[in-house]
């Protein structure tokens, strides 16, 4: 199974000095199908589910993909682990604001580890951005480092780590700086077409990239 967990309530609210509330709805939407595309063209064999915070038919608008949607109004940890209990095989998540991955980046994730091992891919700031878990034991805490804690907790349930260092999986959207990210290396994206739609542009001051809005 293939998990992708979404808030649909009040998704980046840290991109407020950039986008308004009903734009940052549109925009988490759009990087949403960003990462649904980029799933079911990587792998048919797996059940995928979106596991929505509220029902999501708007935001799954002109996607083509085979799949359920779980509604569960709980934090995301609860919420995720309930998902984990329940399964008696593998199960791999993967946030909904990762514009960058590709099929082969899915790819790449789904085959890494063995049989018993949490395969970990990291965000940036300690974050845990995908994973595998293959363990019936593990579960996830995403407060605070949650990177670390996942280490720690696969490790204290016996399952064996295998860290994946990739910069797709590891770029997610929070903060207007990481929309640079998108600019950069993901124009082709819906996330990136949605962006230029909405006049967010890149500027180039001192050297370094940031970004913009036309009004």
């Amino acid at each position: 199974m293939i998990l992708v967990p979404y808030d649909a309530t009040e998704p980046k609210t840290r991109l407020a000095p950039v986008l308004g509330p009903g734009e940052r709805g549109a925009f988490a939407a759009a990087m949403l199908r960003d990462v649904l595309t980029a799933v079911d063209n990587a792998d048919h064999s797996h059940e995928i589910s979106v596991l929505a915070t509220e029902p999501i038919d708007s935001a799954l608008a002109g996607v083509d993909v085979d799949l359920t949607v779980d509604v569960d109004d709980r934090p995301l940890t609860p919420a995720v682990n309930a998902v984990l209990a329940d399964f008696d095989e593998p199960v791999a998540v993967l946030t909904a604001d990762l514009p960058l991955i590709t099929p082969a980046t899915v790819v790449r994730l789904l085959g890494a580890g063995g049989a018993d091992d949490v395969v970990l891919a990291a965000g940036r700031g300690g974050g845990t951005n995908a994973f595998v878990a293959r363990h019936g034991a593990f579960r996830v805490d995403y407060h605070g480092v949650s990177y670390r804690d996942h280490q720690e907790g696969a490790q204290a349930v016996g399952a064996g780590v295998v860290e994946l260092d990739t910069r797709r999986l590891a770029t997610d959207i929070d903060e207007p700086a990481d929309l640079v990210e998108i600019l950069v290396h993901g124009d082709q994206t819906r996330a990136g077409r949605w962006l230029a739609d909405a006049g967010v542009a890149l500027e180039i001051t001192d050297g370094r990239a940031t970004v913009v809005r036309d009004e």
